[in-house]
């Protein structure tokens, strides 16, 4: 069963999965498309033709703008940000006030796992790689990695990260999560799973 709150905004041409959570003042547009058991905060927004996997979380005023792609168990923070126009002008060069014909929008892609923490604006196009995580306030500007954690304005790579979310440890010439054991592997500043 979907629970959309009283005082959200639902577009009837969106797509919401079973046990899906829309909360109060959230709006989801046209044609979004939202996978099963997931939670749209208070405030959130999702933009028209949006679509995000199962058991994703947008947390409160979270900006989802189209055409942004979601994996299955994306976590996206309180106040992040998803742009979506490379060159943002109110106006066209003329003056007049540009309409939804004189841009083309550019999306932000979050792949399976991944977390952009509060308040991180992810600079479109770019691509947060599978089980990456954007440290709060950060600028994404560029494509992060599988596994990356980055930080900061632009947004680094400051260290590696398991699917637990917690940074690896270096143990002989493999990568450790100390919360769930797994071992991963770098070559040449790419880190897969053992």
């Amino acid at each position: 069963m979907v629970f959309i709150a009283p005082g959200a905004d639902v577009s009837p041409d969106a797509a919401i999965g079973e046990g899906t959570k829309v909360w109060h003042l959230a709006q989801v547009r046209e044609h979004a498309q939202i996978g099963v058991d997931c939670i749209i905060g208070r405030g959130a927004y999702v933009g028209t033709g949006v679509q995000l996997g199962d058991n994703c979380k947008l947390q409160n005023y979270a900006l989802v703008y189209e055409p942004a792609l979601l994996g299955d168990g994306v976590f996206i923070g309180p106040a992040v940000v998803l742009t979506n126009d490379t060159y943002p002008r109110a106006v066209t060069p003329n003056g007049s006030l540009k309409d939804a014909h004189d841009w083309t929008p550019v999306g932000v892609t979050i792949q399976e796992g991944a977390s952009v923490g509060a308040r991180a604006v992810c600079i479109a196009p770019v691509t947060i790689g599978r089980w990456a995580t954007v440290a709060a306030g950060a600028v994404v500007t560029k494509d992060v990695p599988d596994f990356a954690l980055v930080a900061g304005v632009p947004a680094r790579r400051i260290r590696w990260v398991g699917k637990a979310g917690v940074p690896l440890e270096l143990t002989d010439d493999r990568w450790k999560c100390p919360v769930t054991g797994d071992l991963y592997v770098e070559v040449d500043g790419v880190l897969t799973e053992a």
